[in-house]
């Protein structure tokens, strides 16, 4: 029987610098005598999980209402090009320093697949820039859904002509990963606990790594 390692792409692979993106792009603003930047860049987190479950939309621009939104909450002028710099940086960034090594070992026995909360044209690069190749790179633009909405996994696995029990599933995101998938009969679920975050009882079972280094040797490679 076919077996295959999915992601989670964005925080799982690819360190997604979006915190020191944004203060980057905000330099010029970010002087308010009562803004605290933490506050607002966790705002902003929030803000991106919220628009993901609305009706689906492109990922762009989830990027550019949940950033203008955050920025409103704490009296920051928006400017157009703010969204358009976040956007534009997402494609430049690359992998976790363990992450190429550990897919290559994977795939010496398992399929992999990237399941992740973006449009097409941003994940490409992404995944150059990580340097393997996936059987599957499958997309919220093409689920027509994000995470964790279960549609999005549930169009993956018609993608990839599996059924769940096939599928072990690799990801750091709790609230978009891990939730949604308790109950969705996956042969195994990895979380990636790169911060250190408290996990949960009621959500197991799962195995916990903190990063991608064990997975080859969790997984039998």
């Amino acid at each position: 029987m076919r077996e295959i390692v999915t992601f989670d792409a964005y925080a799982t692979l690819i360190n997604f610098e979006l915190g020191p993106t944004t203060l980057k792009v905000l330099e010029d603003r970010l002087d308010l005598d009562n803004l605290d930047v933490d506050e607002f860049l966790d705002d902003f987190r929030v803000m991106r999980f919220q628009a993901v479950l609305e009706a689906y939309r492109p990922y762009h621009e989830v990027l550019h209402s949940s950033l203008r939104n955050a920025m409103r909450l704490h009296g920051l002028e928006y400017r157009e090009t703010d969204g358009e710099a976040l956007v534009d940086a997402v494609p430049t960034f690359g992998p976790w320093p363990e992450v190429p090594e550990a897919l290559r070992k994977l795939k010496t026995k398992y399929e992999i697949a990237i399941i992740s909360n973006t449009d097409d044209n941003l994940i490409a690069r992404n995944v150059e820039n990580i340097g393997v190749e996936f059987d599957y790179v499958i997309t919220a633009q093409q689920a027509g859904a994000y995470k964790p909405d279960r549609q999005a996994f549930k169009h993956a696995f018609r993608t990839m002509g599996v059924e769940s029990s096939q599928v072990i599933h690799v990801a750091q995101g709790w609230e978009y990963d891990h939730i949604p998938t308790r109950d969705l009969g996956l042969k195994r679920r990895v979380w990636i606990n790169r911060y250190g975050r408290k996990g949960s009882a009621d959500y197991q079972p799962y195995d916990e790594l903190p990063d991608l280094s064990g997975l080859p040797k969790l997984l039998g490679c």
